[in-house]
């Protein structure tokens, strides 16, 4: 892992920290800072890596301008046995980033050039001042100023840390003239911001059963009550062939968080609109304002690289802990869905994750549990064989096992096919001695378990 472009070594921590620190965060793809490695990539390690951890956060939070909390990360490492020290640096939206001390002048500013630092020309300097994201969350004045955070204290008592009467400055609840910003207010126990989790009985948004609103309060809360809804959701389903049982969850559980948390530490609120959370019989969609960050394209998105759009949010989703590391996110959900899942506008992010072949999600129910299999899976035991079923007759049985008393016109509606195709397949399942059907017209329909 030689020096590159997104990558420095440090033997040990020195006067040159920020210098290097800003140029990442000056540059369009962040970077990867190590420190107790040199530059012949020889581990010497770092002692006491606690302490060196906690001076390299205060010198970040205090000596360098704009603020850049909530763009980097720092971590341990072990290599070789030895302690090291990794700082993720995300690229910044406000650049240009610079030393308090010297200002934004060409002594202050630096700005990644292959595998080294270099001083930023005052015409880059200029440039990029001109083009600085003006709009952010921080600098937007709360239209409400009789805020208060009961519920953001509890959940840092949570984690063992009380927040202080300085709190609101020290988490950049306030914008430069010292009264609440937009992210105060999306903090704050009481707000009128809402996402919304809704569930459809078809593939389309035609017929909404269930529609739950999260918010009015502190956007932990809110977020914490998404993910618990769609981890009820998440139901297991299993599998029986003539080898093996296997259960399964509908949606990988690792993906599906960080999916969410993306979405909603992402998600553009200057737009005034919150992301929404969708699930229908197939698929389960998530939807976040805000196309990708100014100068991140789909390519560099996909490999991980960080530029949060709103840093402030990013920074206290850190510290509780519900955020792992700087873009990680994406390059997580990637181990069990494809890139295709993701869908890209101007105005949107939406991820589709679709539910496994053979089962689907019915009314109420959030998924089935059954041992029925998919086509070309059998059912039945020792006595009468096996028997041998299609996926829409699966489809079948698993709606009868949630609803004995529904009808064939129901049944059309709920699999999207003719009333004719379903009568075929329930006159097969009669036939086979699966589907027994209990007193005519007003009856139920039975499975018959011997098989």
């Amino acid at each position: 892992m030689p020096e590159t472009n997104r990558i420095e070594f440090k033997r040990e921590l020195n006067d040159k920290l920020e210098k290097e620190i800003i140029a990442f965060l000056n540059y369009r793809e962040g970077g990867f800072l190590y420190i107790g490695i040199d530059d012949s990539e020889n581990i010497f390690g770092v002692k006491n890596s606690d302490a060196v951890q906690l001076k390299i956060k205060d010198r970040l939070k205090n000596n360098i301008s704009p603020s850049c909390l909530g763009l980097f990360d720092v971590i341990n490492e072990k290599r070789k046995g030895k302690d090291i020290i990794k700082i993720t640096i995300a690229s910044g939206s406000e650049k240009p980033y610079y030393i308090k001390k010297q200002g934004m002048s060409e002594r202050g500013c630096f700005i990644r050039i292959g595998t080294s630092s270099e001083q930023m020309p005052t015409r880059m300097i200029e440039e990029l001042f001109s083009k600085r994201t003006r709009n952010s969350l921080g600098k937007i004045k709360s239209d409400k100023q009789d805020l208060s955070f009961e519920q953001l204290k509890i959940y840092y008592n949570g984690i063992g840390y009380n927040l202080t009467g300085k709190f609101a400055s020290n988490l950049e609840l306030l914008t430069e003239n010292g009264v609440y910003n937009y992210v105060g207010y999306l903090m704050n126990d009481k707000n009128n911001t809402s996402i919304k989790v809704a569930k459809y009985n078809t593939k389309n948004r035609i017929k909404l059963i269930e529609s739950n609103e999260y918010g009015y309060g502190s956007l932990i809360k809110a977020t914490k009550q998404v993910l618990d809804k769609l981890e009820l959701e998440n139901k297991t389903f299993t599998r029986i062939t003539s080898k093996e049982r296997k259960d399964s969850r509908v949606w990988n559980p690792i993906a599906i968080r960080e999916a969410v948390i993306n979405a909603i530490v992402h998600n553009d609120y200057s737009k005034e609109v919150p992301p929404k959370f969708e699930i229908f019989p197939d698929r389960l969609e998530i939807t976040s304002a805000g196309g990708l960050p100014e100068g991140l394209d789909e390519k560099e998105f996909f490999e991980g690289y960080s530029v949060p759009r709103n840093k402030e949010i990013m920074r206290i989703f850190k510290d509780l802990e519900m955020v792992e590391h700087l873009g990680s996110g994406v390059p997580r959900i990637l181990e069990s869905y494809s890139k295709d899942c993701f869908t890209f506008s101007n105005n949107f992010i939406r991820m589709n994750f679709s539910v496994p072949e053979g089962v689907r999600i019915i009314g109420t129910a959030p998924v089935l549990s059954t041992k029925l299999v998919n086509s070309g899976g059998q059912i039945g035991g020792q006595i009468g064989g096996q028997i041998e079923l299609t996926e829409r007759q699966n489809e079948i049985l698993n709606i009868i096992k949630e609803n004995s008393r529904i009808s064939r016109n129901a049944m059309a509606t709920e699999l999207e096919i003719n009333e004719s195709a379903v009568q075929k397949h329930l006159t097969t399942l009669k036939n086979k001695g699966i589907l027994i059907r209990v007193g005519g017209t007003r009856g139920y329909w039975k499975i018959n378990k011997n098989n």
